[in-house]
């Protein structure tokens, strides 16, 4: 199975050939944001959990953009942020279905014997290196609040 990296550089000679401007850019993005941190951070070559963590902050990002653009009245800009996200997620793992989260969540829940929420940093400790890149952070942190809140 070929690495993250093998497919975006694959992907992009495929979107020059089909001169898929969207998809190009995209994966330039995604490209140039690995290189950035490749160089800001002390190590030369980001592994793939460090791929997985960049491509799911250019997610989070285009997400933040469209509810701008939706804001402003810019309907077409905030679609093209959302077509974005798309071809993004196709090179994040499968992301849990909200079922899948509340059994996760439950789980550390119990794991961390939680009563309350104040509880809260104890069970995001441990769910969120769990479920790294198999779900957003809000969502995430939005379900164990949930259950905390069921709680007390």
């Amino acid at each position: 199975m070929p690495t993250i990296r093998e497919r975006l550089d694959a992907d992009l000679k495929d979107a020059m050939r089909a001169k898929d401007e969207l998809k190009l850019t995209t994966i330039r993005a995604i490209k140039s944001a690995i290189k950035y941190k490749e160089v800001e951070g002390q190590n030369k070559v980001l592994d793939e959990p460090g791929i997985i963590a960049v491509i799911t902050t250019q997610v989070k990002q285009r997400r933040d953009a469209a509810a701008e653009y939706r804001n402003a009245n810019c309907p077409e800009l905030a679609e093209k942020e959302e077509r974005e996200i798309v071809l993004l997620q196709a090179y994040l793992p499968a992301q849990l279905s909200p079922e899948q989260l509340a059994t996760e969540v439950a789980k550390a829940v119990a794991e961390a014997g939680a009563g309350s929420m104040k509880d809260l940093g104890a069970v995001m400790k441990i769910i969120t290196p769990r479920l790294k890149g198999q779900a957003e952070g809000k969502a995430i942190n939005d379900e164990v609040r949930l259950q905390l809140g069921k709680l007390g």
